[in-house]
């Protein structure tokens, strides 16, 4: 069970500093940090500063994962930021939320969770696949592309997605030619580049982590690189490092590839600060919504007036909606203490969560990579979930 109750607000993390999603590991870690040195600037939680984060590392085996979860729970946090991967929150969200600790990913995308039986305590800060899917289609399709193959990794977040592609790809007149699925820990992927050519897509959708690049680099090998057909990726592979890792000393050979991610470029002076308080930073995917998990679960527990999360995870959802407008934490809390509802829109934007915990509305950003290897955020968008 959790600490809760105790009068001091305790949060731990479950990211990734080793594994295929290593590089996502950095900003979120430094996100989360940020956030608790802001609210310890404004005065803490129920009068208390947050303690330093107890950390565990999420590596890429559920195992490990698993593990990790363990330790930081046996620490009696009362709320765990993380996982980074879909698929290893998981592997670990009923030991978190069966022990009644609250946690909140800033980046696990799969429509999976949104329905998932996790007794009130999972939340996400990171948009819903079913928020995305119809923005990677809507680019694929202002391009000009009509015939689109689709290679997604064989797991809930590869899945989500490229089924929700997919599905917005039809119903904008496309033809999806594939929507295959592959292992993302096979030896060699011939023969899913194979099928993507025999397909002849004028548009190839990649949706990977690490492994992308190897599948990249055949597809290239193949002529269908971003000159000869539209290559489309997602956040999986939104790094700064892709074009250098799928070919060496050849920067330009992504010149025109697109994807879309859940927004990190569009709070400019939010990154700024970031760096400020982490040099040397670089990568940032993902940095606002972890930053933005932290100030939800603070507020949640200063609107509560207790840590205990079997009490402060039921105002969670709403801190994100229907009352004053406010953008930090030190500002949300000075509303909170004058005894008036707030709506937080944080560092990702808006998040208006829907009654699942998650947002109902979120920032897409469309980006692209130049002649030079560099990555480009090309637009921003807002994709709002379709009431069914």
């Amino acid at each position: 069970m959790g600490a809760g109750g105790d009068g001091e607000l305790n949060l731990g993390y479950v990211l990734p500093q080793t594994g295929q999603l290593a590089f996502l590991g950095p900003p979120q870690i430094e996100a989360a940090r940020y956030a608790v040195s802001q609210i310890n600037e404004a005065g803490g939680v129920l009068g208390q500063p947050i303690p330093d984060l107890v950390g565990g590392d999420e590596s890429d085996q559920a195992a490990v994962a698993q593990q990790s979860a363990d330790r930081v729970l046996a620490t009696g946090v009362d709320a765990i930021v993380g996982a980074a991967a879909s698929g290893m929150s998981l592997a670990v969200i009923d030991r978190i939320t069966g022990a009644q600790v609250v946690q909140c990913s800033g980046s696990n995308t799969a429509p999976t969770f949104t329905d998932y039986d996790d007794h009130g305590y999972y939340f996400r800060t990171a948009p819903s696949d079913a928020l995305q899917g119809p923005i990677l289609a809507e680019t694929i399709i202002a391009d000009g592309h009509a015939r689109v193959a689709i290679a997604a990794r064989a797991d809930d977040y590869g899945v989500g997605l490229a089924d929700a592609t997919a599905r917005s790809l039809q119903e904008a007149g496309a033809t999806v030619l594939m929507n295959e699925t592959y292992d993302p820990n096979a030896q060699n992927f011939d023969a899913l580049v194979q099928q993507v050519d025999a397909a002849q897509p004028d548009a190839v959708v990649v949706i990977a982590f690490e492994e992308g690049t190897r599948i990249l680099q055949g597809l290239i090998e193949a002529g269908m690189g971003p000159g000869a057909a539209g290559l489309f990726g997602a956040d999986g592979m939104r790094s700064e490092d892709l074009p250098e890792l799928v070919a060496p000393g050849n920067p330009g050979v992504l010149e025109g590839m697109k994807g879309t991610a859940p927004a990190s470029a569009a709070n400019e002076q939010f990154l700024t600060d970031l760096r400020r308080f982490a040099p040397g930073l670089t990568e940032v995917q993902f940095a606002p919504q972890v930053y933005d998990c932290v100030n939800i679960i603070a507020l949640a527990a200063a609107v509560a007036g207790t840590d205990d999360p079997s009490v402060f995870s039921n105002e969670i959802v709403g801190v994100t909606e229907d009352g004053t407008k406010c953008t930090s934490f030190a500002d949300c809390q000075r509303l909170v203490a004058d005894g008036q509802n707030i709506d937080y829109d944080g560092a990702s934007g808006p998040l208006e969560f829907i009654p699942a915990g998650e947002p109902g509305t979120a920032s897409i950003e469309v980006y692209s990579f130049d002649d030079q290897g560099s990555l480009v955020v090309l637009d921003t968008v807002q994709s709002t979930l379709q009431q069914q």
